[in-house]
């Protein structure tokens, strides 16, 4: 894996064409597209290394929840000669392949590593991105491209007198890149979104003592986790042109794609035999590969609620646990909050050394020398104290960064009240700048790499026309952000997503305001929306 310091590529007032901040999927897309049209263009990333959240999600366990066959970019010079050993990359395996990437597309000579972004300024004299680092180096870029992603920004929950903790606390997306060593060890794992199961999984077989903070059930789906040996390996080659070819053509960007409209049409013994062929295929078949009405009908919804409940009973051996992290009234309607992937969550809460802690019968009061206090007076003692507590998810990378458009007006304070963007890609008042897989694009409904490349692929369309045509000025309207809104609330109030308090609609960071946070219309709808604006000539920007 790279990993060198090239800030001395840069220089102050260093002038560009383009300058993309992130190298994950969607910064590295545009990095090599770029710079196959000829533009001078950089990448500015914070790590040492490639990938994102691939570089910063190194704890134990962490894996992707799409199958590597989708999980990868569908340039056939990148997988003819990959493969990965299961069908579920894990975070090494992943980091790997990015390492493959940089090789066969000799992207790290334009990507200055270990450089954070602190600010950007528009200046409009000169039509240019005036960016910052935390180093105080200045660059100037004609177009300024955001790839920070939707998990850039950690979460950290307040837990009153964390600081008297005597033991070691880390959040996952800020893991040790030395790692930890958990071995007969008491973890506390707070969260149980991915990272938490994920962690748990993981801690529960080497821990002396795994306890689990759970706020709210999570309706995990088996991931059907395997190992791919030769056969396994050819025949996602054999597939992969097919696949790749697909994510334009399906809701979510992945190999798989809605059933149908109406499962309630089908009777209760037709029902029950489609799940349960999409539960042993496994993934995020049966949540976006199942029926529509599941996440639009109450009671379609609640068909599925009960057929995954009586699922996870099945595998727990005391009713009282089984009850609370599979309870007889849904959390939230299924699938509206996103379904993590597991191996073995539920069973290892038949281990002697788990322990499940109902955070909604008995909150965390505060932090002690020794552990965590709960409201019922028993204190947890604890060695290591894991926050799975996510991220200010899609605008969080974004508004960490003192971005200050037209007449300085700072990004944060105008996305204070909600996001407003047109095509989840530019805002009024911020000219010269798109941001990728951001608010109100498809990014947490996207495969990623498939967002990456769709999405992206109309933002490089899209410069390159402004070169063409000598524009060196663009400018999304208020009347186009705001109606892009409406668009994004529209289709949501005929969903079930609302309902939950998720990090979907920004519920999860207190004082967050509460929206929807991603296009929910599916992939070839988000599409030819694109197409539509190429066809007008993007009349919904101001072009200068």
């Amino acid at each position: 894996m790279v990993n060198i310091n090239t800030q001395s590529l840069g220089k102050a007032e260093e002038e560009l064409d383009v300058l993309i901040v992130g190298g994950g999927f969607a910064g590295l897309y545009q990095l090599h597209r770029l710079r196959e049209l000829g533009f001078n263009v950089r990448v500015f990333e914070a790590a040492p290394g490639l990938g994102g959240v691939w570089y910063w999600n190194c704890y134990p366990g962490a894996r992707t929840d799409s199958a590597g066959i989708a999980y990868q970019f569908s340039d056939e010079k990148l997988w003819k000669d990959w493969d990965f050993s299961e069908a579920y990359p894990s975070g090494p395996e992943m980091r790997a392949y990015f390492e493959h990437v940089d090789q066969k597309l000799d992207l790290s000579r334009d990507i200055q590593f270990n450089t954070t972004v602190r600010s950007a300024e528009f200046d409009e004299d000169r039509r240019q991105w005036e960016v910052r680092t935390e180093d105080g180096a200045i660059t100037r870029a004609r177009f300024l491209v955001l790839c920070t992603g939707i998990g850039a920004k950690p979460h950290l929950p307040h837990i009153e007198g964390l600081e008297d903790f005597r033991g070691k606390y880390h959040h996952t997306a800020a893991w040790p890149q030395e790692g930890v060593d958990l071995t007969d060890k008491r973890v506390g794992v707070i969260g149980t979104g991915a990272s938490g199961v994920q962690m748990a999984q993981s801690s529960a077989a080497v821990a002396a003592q795994l306890t689990v903070f759970q706020r709210t059930p999570n309706l995990a789906l088996p991931m059907q986790q395997r190992v791919l040996d030769d056969a396994g390996k050819q025949a996602i080659k054999d597939t992969a042109a097919d696949v790749y070819a697909m994510r334009a053509q399906t809701f979510g960007g992945t190999e798989y794609d809605f059933l149908g409209l109406a499962s309630l049409e089908k009777t209760p013994e037709e029902l029950r035999e489609i799940y349960e062929k999409q539960w042993g295929l496994g993934g995020l078949r049966i949540w976006v590969g199942g029926f529509l009405d599941v996440l639009q009908d109450p009671k379609a919804n609640r068909v599925m609620y009960d057929f995954w409940r009586d699922k996870v009973h099945a595998r727990i051996n005391d009713p009282a646990v089984a009850e609370k992290l599979a309870p007889a009234e849904p959390p939230h309607p299924f699938g509206a909050k996103r379904p993590s992937l597991e191996q073995n969550y539920f069973d290892v809460f038949n281990q002697d050394n788990v322990r499940l802690v109902d955070l909604r019968e008995a909150p965390i009061q505060r932090a002690t020398a020794k552990g965590l206090r709960t409201a019922d007076g028993e204190e947890h003692e604890l060695d290591v104290l894991v926050l799975a507590t996510g991220f200010d998810a899609i605008t969080g990378g974004l508004t960490a960064i003192d971005i200050r458009g037209t007449g300085g007006s700072l990004l944060r304070e105008k996305w204070e009240n909600g996001v407003e963007a047109h095509l989840g890609c530019a805002t009024q008042g911020f000219p010269n700048m798109v941001f990728l897989g951001g608010p109100l694009s498809p990014a947490a409904f996207c495969n990623g790499p498939s967002c990456a490349e769709l999405q992206g692929e109309e933002i490089v369309q899209m410069i390159a026309y402004l070169r063409e045509k000598g524009i060196t000025r663009f400018e999304s309207t208020s009347q186009a952000d705001s109606e892009w809104r409406a668009l994004v609330d529209q289709i949501a109030n005929t969903t079930l997503f609302p309902l939950a308090d998720s990090w979907y609609m920004g519920a999860n960071v207190p004082g967050k305001a509460r929206q929807l946070l991603s296009f929910p219309g599916g992939v070839p709808v988000y599409l030819q929306q694109w197409s539509d604006q190429k066809a007008a000539g993007y009349s919904a920007f101001e072009l200068s």
